[in-house]
């Protein structure tokens, strides 16, 4: 029967098939960080799997379901970058005496079917001490909870390796039984349900259970069976609830563990804020009201921040009677927004991945806690409609005239692939080597981008219609954007009618006649005022000169009187 490793590894119910890496070289896009009780691994894109090492010869690939009941979690932003946290208290982590700890991480890139995977291997080892007599770590997708164990020394031999076929190196999940001095993990009782289950049906129902050299560590799902809903001053909280009973011979002990987490309702929304509710008094980890909170830190992707870095980001963090309130503006640094399609219409959310981290002494037990939530945010979507903004100027003649159109605004993620017109759809390059001159523009803090195109009022493309009672031709161009949202290659398209109205060519005219000592020539400029200049002799007729004349006049015609005698004669 499977119980437990004195190691401090998880028992687990998954066979693990031992593989020796082929390639292991190390590459500046995987960096790794201790954080208190957590390893971060920051990875660059096109990575497609993630393994787990163990004792440096097995390779454990990490499933979604394995990595929820061993203590890991992953998230992606919308370019592909990854990260990954590890509970230092995970599965596979080697585990010296519960002050150090070594993990040993290995990502692989896509091949092709004439080479192997590339594999590259990442390892860091963290120190962690002194544990406080309770830690409580809730990620995105599990929560954990270690105590200090008051037992005597619970010793454990391992059965045979009982790996399949395909184990090379024993079995990393190996059975354990006590030795007749030592203690015997025996079951674990779950509140409110009082359900009992041995250590072998916890585990096959997908919680983790271990005996370190110190201490009981217990993780569920947080959407585990046993797991319950309950309201902490007046926000839901997700409780674990257990006691471990170990036997020796005639003696029987209990150890009770418990784990609060917060849940997405939590979280209030604005169009401009994101406000968290941590309660300050969270009562079921609490034995009294009696209590001292020490320590208080927000961090984003479980790095601390400090008082200056939080001002820089405006996030706030207010300690009131009842509550712990965090405040992040929507698109503050920190986050990301991602680009969404309903219905072919563009919404946008924001996420952010903020951390609480407190440490509190309950008065009456002299007993600290820990207490680490890692609180991935999300709002709801917000509708950005794309707009068409046109900048087509029209003090110009049609055979010089172009559409400058601008489509915008997006997020990072979308991507311009085609235009379709009445007559042809033309991708961006077609679109160039027609002269239509399709640009991405980018804001000057490289979060949103535009698309920007020029199209000749020439074009075989834009419809041409000429009203010659109104003496205009209006020039239509037709178009609809096909875009794309990556990486899941979502589309959705955008279209848009513009229209531009040109006032026909109507030559000017010179009229004039004579009095006894003038010349009085009128200048009706038609609609080419723009185009059009004013010669008198061999000089430009400006405003200056005008002066030394008998002139009046407005945009469209002029009067000029020029004596017989004068100089431009």
């Amino acid at each position: 029967m499977i119980i437990f490793l004195s190691s401090g590894l998880f028992c687990l119910l998954m066979a693990a098939v031992g593989i020796q890496a082929q390639q292991t070289p190390s590459i500046n896009d995987l960096n790794a960080e201790c954080l208190g009780n957590v390893i971060r691994l920051s990875v660059a894109p096109l990575f497609e799997d993630v393994d787990a090492v163990f004792n440096d010869t097995q390779i454990i690939n990490l499933t979604p379901g394995l990595a929820t009941q061993c203590g890991f979690s992953f998230k992606f932003d919308p370019m592909g970058n990854a990260m990954f946290f590890a509970s230092l208290q995970n599965c596979f982590s080697q585990n010296m005496d519960d002050k150090m700890f070594s993990l040993v991480m290995q990502f692989r890139l896509p091949g092709n079917h004439m080479t192997e995977d590339p594999v590259y291997r990442v390892g860091k080892t963290c120190s962690y001490t002194p544990w406080t007599s309770r830690e409580i770590l809730c990620d995105r997708n599990y929560m954990e909870v270690s105590v200090r164990r008051t037992l005597p020394d619970i010793q454990t031999i391992p059965k045979q390796p009982t790996g399949g076929p395909k184990a090379r190196s024993g079995n990393f999940r190996r059975g354990a039984e006590a030795v007749a001095s030592g203690y015997k993990m025996t079951a674990v009782v779950f509140s409110p349900s009082k359900n009992v289950m041995n250590v072998d049906e916890v585990q096959r129902k997908g919680y983790a259970i271990a005996n370190t050299p110190t201490r009981l560590v217990l993780r569920s799902p947080h959407n585990a069976e046993e797991t319950y809903l309950q309201n902490v001053a007046g926000v839901p909280m997700r409780v674990l609830s257990t006691s471990t009973f170990f036997e020796q011979k005639w003696l029987v002990t209990r150890v009770d563990a418990t784990a609060v987490c917060p849940t997405p309702e939590a979280v209030a929304f604005t169009p401009e804020v994101i406000t968290w509710y941590m309660p300050k008094h969270i009562d079921p980890l609490f034995s009294s009201d009696a209590f001292t909170m020490l320590e208080v830190y927000m961090g984003i992707d479980a790095k601390r921040l400090d008082t200056e870095e939080m001002a820089a980001r405006n996030y706030s963090v207010l300690v009131t009677e009842a509550h712990i309130i965090v405040e992040i503006p929507v698109g503050a640094v920190g986050g990301y927004f991602k680009s969404h399609i309903q219905d072919d219409q563009y919404f946008v959310t924001y996420t952010i991945e903020p951390m609480l981290e407190l440490l509190w002494i309950e008065e009456v037990a002299h007993e600290n806690t820990s207490y680490k939530v890692l609180f991935p945010i999300t709002t709801p979507p917000m509708a950005r409609p794309p707009q068409v903004r046109n900048y087509t100027p029209l003090d110009t003649v049609p055979e010089q005239a172009v559409f400058v159109l601008e489509l915008g605004t997006f997020n990072l993620d979308v991507e311009l692939l085609n235009i379709t017109f009445p007559t042809m759809v033309l991708t961006v390059a077609e679109c160039n080597a027609r002269g239509f001159n399709v640009q991405e523009q980018r804001s000057p803090d490289n979060t949103l981008k535009t698309f920007r195109m020029e199209v000749p009022f020439s074009d075989p493309v834009v419809f041409k219609e000429r009203r010659a009672e109104q003496g205009v031709t209006t020039f239509t161009l037709q178009l609809i954007y096909g875009l794309v949202i990556f990486p899941e290659y979502a589309p959705f398209s955008h279209s848009a009618v513009v229209d531009a109205v040109l006032l026909d060519i109507v030559p000017p005219s010179v009229t004039g006649n004579c009095d006894q000592e003038n010349f009085h020539i009128t200048v009706d400029y038609r609609n080419q005022e723009p185009f059009f200049v004013v010669l008198v002799g061999k000089r430009l007729l400006n405003h200056e000169f005008a002066q030394q004349y008998l002139t009046k006049g407005n945009r469209l015609h002029h009067h000029v009187a020029l004596l017989f005698a004068g100089r431009s004669v």
